[in-house]
C-alpha cells in the first residue's frame, strides 16, 4: 500500500482512481501532472536546497523545478541526482549545492519551517497561508480561497 493509500486507507486501484482525478482537474486547468507513481520520500534535503536557492534568489526557479521532477516527471525527490538536476536546472552553482547537501546547513531553518507550519495547524500538503495568519489545508475550492482572501483583507482593514 501507498503512503497516500495508508494516510486516506484506500488500496492501491483506489489511491491510482484517486490520483488520477487530480492528475484529471490538473490536465482541465492546463497543468500536468503524471506523479502516480512517484516514490514517496524524506524531503528535507530538497527543502535545504530551496533554502539555498533562496539565499541567491533562485527560490522560485528552485521550487518549479522540484515540482516539475515529483509532479510531471514522477521522479524521487529523496534522490540526491534528482536534487543535484533540480538545483542545475534552477541555476545554483553546483559546487555549492554539493557544499549543502554534504553538510546540515539549512537544516535548522527547515526544521522552524515545519514547526511553523504545525503551529498553523498544517498536518500535510498542500497547506496554504494567507497574510501569516489564515490557514486552508488541502485542496479547497476556488471559492474557499476566496472567502478566505476576503476575510483576511476584512481583519487588515478593520
Amino acid at each position: 500500500m501507498t503512503v497516500l493509500g495508508r494516510k486516506f486507507g484506500a488500496d492501491e486501484a483506489a489511491t491510482r482512481e484517486m490520483m488520477g482525478r487530480a492528475d484529471e482537474v490538473a490536465a482541465a486547468e492546463g497543468l500536468t501532472f503524471a506523479h502516480a507513481d512517484a516514490l514517496h520520500a524524506r524531503t528535507l534535503n530538497a527543502h535545504r536546497l530551496i533554502h539555498l536557492a533562496a539565499a541567491e534568489g533562485r527560490q522560485h526557479a528552485m521550487v518549479e523545478e522540484l515540482l516539475a521532477a515529483y509532479f510531471t516527471r514522477g521522479e524521487s525527490l529523496g534522490d540526491l541526482a534528482v536534487l543535484r538536476t533540480a538545483a542545475a536546472a534552477a541555476g545554483l552553482d553546483a559546487s555549492r549545492v554539493e557544499e549543502v547537501l554534504g553538510s546540515d546547513e539549512y537544516r535548522d531553518a527547515v526544521m522552524a519551517d515545519v514547526a511553523q507550519a504545525r503551529a498553523y495547524g498544517s498536518s500535510g500538503v498542500p497547506f496554504f497561508v494567507l497574510d501569516g495568519r489564515f490557514g486552508i489545508s488541502g485542496a479547497q475550492p476556488a471559492e474557499v480561497f476566496e472567502q478566505a482572501l476576503e476575510q483576511a483583507w476584512a481583519s487588515r482593514a478593520g
